[in-house]
């Protein structure tokens, strides 16, 4: 992870071809000037039910976290764990730090 980057790690609910399962993730995300956005990327520990959706090819998945953030990410390949990469863009499953363009 980068020193611009904001991080989290942890547990986390996957919906994921209407499916619901309870995994650990790890997530960061930077601003990315170049498109004028939020982008995010990580990895979800490995589960039947999301194994099932990526075989089904249902890569759109939800990421939620304990303290009530969610986000729309893909999954994009499988890793050598047997987990997931997810990729995401917008508002991460976590929480950033917010400027006012006032500032």
């Amino acid at each position: 992870m980068g020193d611009d980057e904001e991080e989290y790690h942890g547990p986390a609910t996957v919906v994921a071809g209407g499916a619901e399962a309870a995994v650990e993730v790890h997530v960061s995300g930077h601003f990315d000037p170049l498109v004028g956005g939020y982008r995010w990327v990580g990895r979800i520990s490995a589960d039947p039910a999301v194994d099932a959706a990526y075989a089904a090819g249902d890569t759109a998945a939800v990421v939620r976290t304990p303290d009530g953030y969610a986000a729309e990410g893909k999954l994009t390949e499988t890793n050598v764990w047997g987990g997931y990469r997810i990729v995401g863009t917008g508002t991460p499953p976590f929480a950033v730090p917010q400027v006012a363009p006032d500032d």
